[in-house]
């Protein structure tokens, strides 16, 4: 109690804990578009449910992690090396590394599975299935409830394992990683259902979802190989996307409701 009332006391410790919240909402951005779409997959009454499982398995999973520390920290020591001399950068390091660690092959499965999935989700958008709506056919991606919690969960442990790295790398005090992890956790849960909503009642949304998808497997993929693209430049681009699409939104409503001035002025000028 006294050590937890020295940490509370301690300004550098407010500090971390305000920008580990940050990052870890930040680096949760990606785990909540996959879920969104994922569940949008499932028929109405389940979508919800799926959601909350799948953002609650991810807490568990994380605060878990946070307690396995020195298991998480090991996961960074190589496991072998293919021996391959790659290209030389301009500071004579290798461009790209050959030793793989655990969370390098944890991090190039999940970009691999990222870029499978949001290819197959791209293929059905753009040649859908001929019984419907490609969001309302719970048999076009994903077969059951439970196929989708499976997948939400292996995604989980990808974006788990980064995410809890990252709070390692900046804070040593175990309740600060876990009071940001709950913080950042309960801020997908509430907005969990908003964004699948939006991305399910804009369909041109969703293929722009899928594209973040495609870049953060192929950002997965490069880490794990020890090409480093930093964050900024990845959220920076799907901010600069989003807005550039809620462009396209406000000009499509516009352009409907003059639309519908000029059909209702047709009407009343043919009722006179």
């Amino acid at each position: 109690m006294d050590a937890l009332l020295q940490l509370a006391a301690d300004p550098a410790v407010w500090a971390a804990l305000i920008t580990l919240v940050i990052m870890e909402v930040v680096l949760g951005i990606d785990n909540l578009v996959f879920i969104s779409i994922l569940s949008n997959k499932l028929p109405a009454e389940q979508r919800q449910k799926a959601r909350r499982i799948g953002i609650s398995l991810a807490l568990i999973m994380r605060i878990a992690l946070l307690f396995s520390i020195t298991w998480i920290v090991g996961l960074t020591a190589p496991v072998f090396n293919l021996g391959i001399t790659g290209p030389v950068g301009e500071h004579g390091e290798p461009s790209f590394e050959t030793m793989f660690s655990w969370r390098d092959l944890i991090l190039i499965a999940g970009g691999l599975f990222l870029l499978w999935k949001a290819t197959k989700e791209i293929h059905h958008s753009v040649d859908p299935a001929p019984t419907g709506d490609v969001l309302d056919t719970k048999n076009v991606v994903i077969s059951n409830f439970g196929s989708a919690i499976f997948q939400i969960i292996l995604l989980d442990l990808v974006f788990s394992v980064d995410s809890i790295l990252t709070a390692v790398g900046m804070t040593d005090h175990l309740p600060v990683m876990i009071i940001a992890v709950i913080a950042a956790v309960t801020v997908m849960m509430l907005a969990a259902d908003p964004l699948a909503n939006f991305i399910n009642d804009n369909p041109t949304v969703v293929m722009l979802a899928l594209g973040f998808l495609l870049m953060i497997g192929a950002v997965l993929i490069a880490d794990g190989f020890g090409v480093h693209v930093p964050k900024g430049y990845i959220y920076a681009a799907m901010a600069f996307a989003g807005l550039v699409e809620g462009l396209n939104m406000a000009s499509r409503n516009a352009a409907r409701k003059k639309a519908a001035k000029q059909a209702d002025a047709a009407d009343s000028a043919q009722a006179h």
